[in-house]
């Protein structure tokens, strides 16, 4: 189980894994650390009730495929929606309908300073400066101009100017573990060059703004059974989080004290600190991850830019892909978790899930399907519940909610959905304090 004490576990596991390379041939994997992680929803949540009270200033709710998208929406077990507006007054409210150019436009203030907040909540929690991240990685599918919204992030942040910067396109949903797999490679990469790494990755969308054009297109639907969902579903919202390889985890102020002092491993800072107490305490290791495409599935999900707004593609053979890709990724990732970790029995039951809260369906598929417990998902039905869909951020957001209910179980698989269909998945140990102590006493 990974410890507090994430530097000292990783030269112990690296020494098992000389003597295992000597024997396979293979490298070592460095440690991955999620050090600081945050969440941030807009002030407004919206009831159902509202969006019909909405639909009635500009539409004819009897058409019969709107008034079916306002009778999911009652349905659709989500008891409250995050949303930048209130739906009264905004870009949604006004008598003319945003275009793409003003979603753009709203999105590049309300969206960038959105996802700043998160970011701020993420480095705070891990406890450096920002002029000591080395990379970014970003993800959104509600924002498509250039220069990208991570720009504008990283100035609000007053990130340098040499910061590595990789912002992600087209992967909807499953975007949150997209960015968790991109700097994951990230990390791996700079420590084979024996470089620290220090990512901050965050998303951010605002779907709301979205929902004229939702509302529209219900309306003109000629055949109910078609009407999309979209509408009923999609909320507003942004996490982030700080992920550090091995090196990366000594905060830099402390390197060059580190490194004046010698190799005594205590630096001159009055108080004869141990250098390893200015070492970021991570919350999670993540130990494994994995993506792939279902064969055959492209048309099932889609999100494009139209002149008046984006168009979403969401079929109703979406949770049926979706639950049965999700055992045969995990069963792939299991035995190398189980090996780092030398848990040989180590299975389903052992994790809690942090699944992407897609919709009802999704989830109880995926509950269904792997004989989940209502506790495993208790942070996924919760996030659903209280704050919707806020797509690529929103499995970051079960997990930052996750670890704030309880102890829980040692460790936690992420996993969430996108267009392609693509899966994402992430296998993580959660560090604890206590466990740091109990290490030490077995060494």
């Amino acid at each position: 189980m990974a410890v507090i004490k994430a530097p000292q576990m990783r030269e112990t596991n690296q020494t098992k894994g000389a003597n295992a390379t000597q024997a396979t041939g293979t490298q070592p994997m460095p440690g991955l650390w999620i050090t600081g992680i945050a969440s941030q929803y807009p002030p407004h949540l919206l009831a159902p009730e509202r969006l019909g009270e909405f639909a009635e200033m500009f539409f004819d709710v009897e058409k019969p495929a709107l008034k079916r998208l306002l009778h999911i929406n009652k349905r659709s077990g989500i008891e409250t929606r995050a949303s930048i507006g209130d739906l009264q007054t905004g870009i949604a409210s006004q008598p003319k309908a945003p275009t793409l150019a003003d979603l753009d436009r709203f999105y590049r203030q309300a969206g960038v300073d959105l996802a700043a907040q998160a970011c701020r909540g993420a480095l705070k929690e891990w406890g450096g400066r920002p002029c000591d991240i080395t990379h970014t990685v970003a993800v959104t599918c509600t924002n498509q101009g250039n220069p990208g919204y991570d720009l504008l992030v990283a100035r609000q942040l007053g990130l340098p100017h040499t910061v590595d910067r990789m912002l992600l396109h087209g992967v909807g949903c499953a975007g949150g573990l997209a960015i968790m797999r991109a700097a994951a490679q990230i990390a791996s990469g700079a420590a084979s060059r024996g470089r620290p790494a220090r990512v901050l990755a965050f998303a951010c969308e605002l779907c709301t703004p979205n929902v004229r054009y939702e509302l529209a297109a219900a309306a003109a639907c000629a055949n109910p059974a078609d009407v999309g969902i979209a509408g009923a579903l999609f909320a507003d919202g942004a996490a982030a989080f700080v992920l550090c390889n091995d090196a990366g985890l000594l905060l830099p102020q402390q390197q060059q004290q580190q490194d004046e002092a010698g190799d005594s491993g205590y630096s001159d800072d009055g108080g004869g600190r141990d250098s390893e107490s200015h070492r970021a305490e991570p919350l999670f290791e993540l130990l494994e991850w994995g993506s792939a495409t279902i064969p055959d599935t492209m048309q099932h999900m889609g999100f494009y830019a139209e002149g008046t707004g984006f168009r979403t593609v969401l079929t109703r053979d979406v949770p049926s892909f979706t639950k049965a890709a999700i055992a045969p990724m995990f069963r792939s990732l299991l035995p190398r978790v189980r090996d780092k970790t030398a848990s040989a029995s180590l299975d389903v039951a052992d994790f809690d899930w942090a699944l992407h809260p897609g919709g009802e369906a999704i989830i109880h598929g995926a509950q269904e399907m792997l004989g989940l417990t209502g506790e495993q998902l208790r942070a996924t039905r919760e996030i659903y519940r209280t704050r919707g869909n806020s797509s690529s951020a929103s499995v970051l957001a079960v997990l930052d909610l996750l670890r704030r209910m309880g102890r829980g179980k040692d460790h936690v698989v992420a996993t969430s959905f996108g267009p392609g269909l693509a899966i994402e998945m992430s296998l993580l140990g959660r560090c604890r304090e206590g466990d740091a102590a109990t290490r030490d006493d077995s060494d």
